[in-house]
């Protein structure tokens, strides 16, 4: 195709070469103009409902550049014909380089009516509305989405719309038909719409021009991929250079399919007719989607395995979930299967999906912020100490507050207080409540006495650690579970689905950010307690509920540092006060914030076990010498079935201890077999005991023979029973 008329405006780059522009074209009519296609082939609408056109305009890919002004400057490339445009900078293979991130400004609107489409329908409805909200793709408001609410999202210049409507009218006319033949993926291909939108911005068509309908049979091309000729019923053929292929419309429906069932969507005009469908295509070779390239033979394929409703369908191939969501291909394709099913019945259109349109990730995340990490309601706290945060468990939390050795000897002998708000925190009560912990759970929930609680593993049905936490009982059915930071959504999601599954009475409510918990351990953790109003702080695995300098807690006595801890868990709005009353009353007492260094540290002298650190895939309580956290006794737990099998075979991994002189090495460091180097296994864990003055490591021995002395960072370490500190557990229970 050439430009024969109107005088050149600007120039824009496509594909490394500028382009002379025109008064009011778009990026393809530019492209069309100087005698290319726009893309990859195919047949052009020019009216954004196929994805024949698509480029990368300014580093944003699977834009519809029919939909673009031709701005000079406008950098472009095309999508290639064989496959999806590459990821900008792999491999060298992509020169557009990843757009600079740009803020999206987000309009906010309400309106009662909404009115989609300003065509002859669009606008009647509109003007019998007068508190009607017109939006037209032709103003620069082009609508992506419709919500549940109803909520329209619309794309506009100036960034991304949202309008909050009590109604909304879809008056988005009809797109034209595309063939599906063989040879309907060569360039020179119009519907009439273009054809005749061509010829208004002055772009010559190169003849012959062949306009052609339903007799369509199929269409030749080149070598360069240009149709050469169309042929018709009957074997008729002639020559063509252009080939305008008029076979009917299709309602333009999309957005009305996405709103679902409930929303007060209308739907008038084009949009709103019936439009006969097309002849089912036959040739095995045909392509029917041409953004998936799924053709005839691979629908013959997917529904001679039983894939024979259009949902299926439309998964088995994936015709229609491509970028213009069965835009092009959804007739052709009800059409076949209608041609398929025994009484010619036509499948309803599939359910659209948000959105319409490729949108940026920028464009649909417009005006918000989320933050991965979630933060405690004491982050500011923290950092107002000093503390160097770090991410852990989709948390941010205190590494340390500048020593953590200091943190460590505060809880080791005076008192400390740490933020554990990440903890995860359910309630579950109901009348079957405790036989759904005891299905679940593999050790005793039943005998746990009102006021008591009991550490407990999470399983899984292959016997393999999932988390760990504490089994609480506030009463006769109801209780408290805590998880691990990380572990807590993953536990709450396998709660509810085994106790749904089993059809129990058991409600369960996730406490994690409605409730905040700090942590007060040390020698003098009792002492600083009793000055703050608990009397009698409860004995080890008891809880209570009370105040605490007038805060509401429920108190909970465990310990993971090694020392006496008490958790108090609080309303999150009351935190920052108990956290400073704390502070307050301890300072004389020499209190400390302690970090996850000090606190890992802690932890790794008392050989407790981090679940996602220490633990793998597969680990079972017996490979990490927790067998007594396990009561085969039972009848039944998740996971029992599966220990009982594998107690039977050898298992020649064990996770132990180890400690050696100087510096402890980095986590991760492998172990070494001390006469033939072979890897043997890796550290989980290490820190270098203050109190001990040696470096002391957790980790895997996974391969026998399993020596007493090992080599780790070149030096020698040997095998050491755990706990490395208070084996009795004296102090935690002081």
């Amino acid at each position: 195709m050439s430009g024969v008329s109107g005088t050149g405006q600007g120039r824009i780059v496509v594909d490394g070469r500028p382009i002379e522009t025109h008064e009011g074209d778009s990026v393809a009519i530019a492209i069309v103009r100087a005698g290319e296609p726009p893309a990859r082939g195919g047949t052009l609408c020019l009216a954004g409902d196929c994805g024949n056109c698509l480029g990368i305009v300014d580093g944003t890919a699977y834009v519809r550049t029919c939909q673009v002004p031709a701005v000079p400057g406008t950098v472009v490339e095309r999508h290639p014909a064989g496959g999806n445009p590459p990821l900008p900078g792999v491999d060298g293979t992509n020169p557009v380089a990843t757009p600079a991130g740009r803020e999206i400004p987000l309009q906010r609107r309400a309106a009662p009516v909404v009115v989609i489409g300003a065509g002859d329908a669009g606008t009647a409805a509109a003007a019998s509305r007068p508190d009607a909200l017109l939006l037209d793709a032709g103003a620069g408001q082009e609508v992506v989405a419709i919500y549940p609410g109803p909520t329209v999202i619309a794309r506009t210049p100036d960034g991304m719309l949202h309008v909050d409507a009590e109604s909304i009218v879809v008056a988005t006319g009809a797109a034209e038909l595309q063939p599906v033949c063989p040879g309907n993926d060569l360039d020179g291909l119009l519907t009439p719409r273009a054809a005749k939108r061509l010829r208004a911005a002055g772009v010559e068509l190169p003849g012959p021009i062949v306009t052609v309908g339903s007799e369509l049979e199929r269409l030749e091309g080149d070598e360069s991929g240009r149709v050469t000729a169309v042929v018709t019923t009957g074997g008729v053929r002639s020559p063509a250079r252009t080939a305008i292929v008029d076979l009917g419309r299709a309602p333009r429906d999309l957005l009305a399919r996405m709103a679902g069932p409930g929303v007060p969507v209308s739907v008038v005009g084009a949009a709103a007719e019936e439009h006969p469908l097309p002849a089912a295509p036959t040739d095995p070779s045909a392509v029917v989607c041409r953004c998936m390239d799924v053709t005839v033979a691979n629908l013959d394929e997917a529904w001679s395995k039983g894939f024979t409703e259009l949902e299926l369908l439309k998964r088995a191939t994936l015709a229609g979930i491509g970028t213009c969501q069965g835009g092009a291909c959804l007739p052709h394709v009800r059409s076949w299967i209608a041609a398929r099913s025994p009484a010619g019945e036509v499948p309803a259109p599939f359910t659209a999906r948000p959105a319409s349109r490729q949108i940026t990730l920028a464009e649909a995340a417009a005006d918000t912020t989320v933050d991965v990490f979630r933060r405690t309601p004491l982050h500011e706290e923290h950092l107002a100490l000093g503390a160097r945060m770090d991410r852990f468990g989709s948390w941010w939390r205190p590494w340390h507050y500048g020593d953590a050795v200091r943190e460590y000897w505060a809880v080791r002998e005076g008192v400390s207080i740490g933020d554990v708000s990440t903890l995860g925190k359910l309630v579950v009560s109901g009348p079957d409540v405790v036989e759904a912990l005891e299905r679940i759970y593999p050790c005793h929930v039943a005998d746990i006495k009102v006021g008591r609680s009991r550490y407990a593993l999470l399983l899984d049905e292959r016997g393999h650690l999932m988390d760990d936490g504490m089994i609480v009982r506030d009463g006769a059915t109801r209780f408290t579970l805590s998880f691990t930071s990380g572990g807590a959504s993953n536990a709450e999601m396998w709660l509810r689905d085994w106790i749904d599954e089993w059809g129990l009475r058991v409600h369960v409510m996730d406490r994690t950010m409605s409730l905040a918990a700090i942590n007060v351990t040390g020698p003098l953790a009792g002492e600083l307690l009793r000055r703050l109003g608990l009397a009698e702080p409860p004995r080890f695995l008891g809880h209570v509920r009370a105040e605490v300098a007038g805060v509401p807690c429920h108190v909970m006595r465990l310990s993971f540092t090694g020392e006496a801890s008490w958790e108090l868990h609080h309303p999150v709005d009351r935190s920052v006060e108990l956290w400073r009353a704390l502070m307050d009353a301890g300072r004389d007492l020499g209190i400390r914030p302690h970090g996850l260094q000090a606190l890992f540290g802690l932890r790794l002298e008392k050989g407790h076990v981090i679940v996602g650190m220490d633990t793998e895939l597969d680990t079972t309580p017996h490979r990490i010498g927790m067998d007594w956290a396990v009561r085969m006794e039972k009848p039944f737990f998740l996971g029992r079935a599966a220990l009982e099998r594998v107690a039977k075979l050898p298992d020649e991994r064990r996770w132990v201890g180890f400690s050696m002189d100087g510096p402890a090495p980095v986590e991760g460091s492998p172990i070494l077999h001390p006469e033939n180097g072979d890897v043997i296994g890796n550290v989980t864990g290490s820190w270098y005991s203050p109190l001990l003055q040696r470096a002391l490591m957790l980790g895997w021995q996974r391969r026998p023979p399993h020596p007493d002395r090992v080599v780790i960072d070149g030096r020698e370490a040997v095998v050491t029973p755990t706990p490395f500190y208070d084996p009795e557990g004296h102090r935690a229970r002081a």
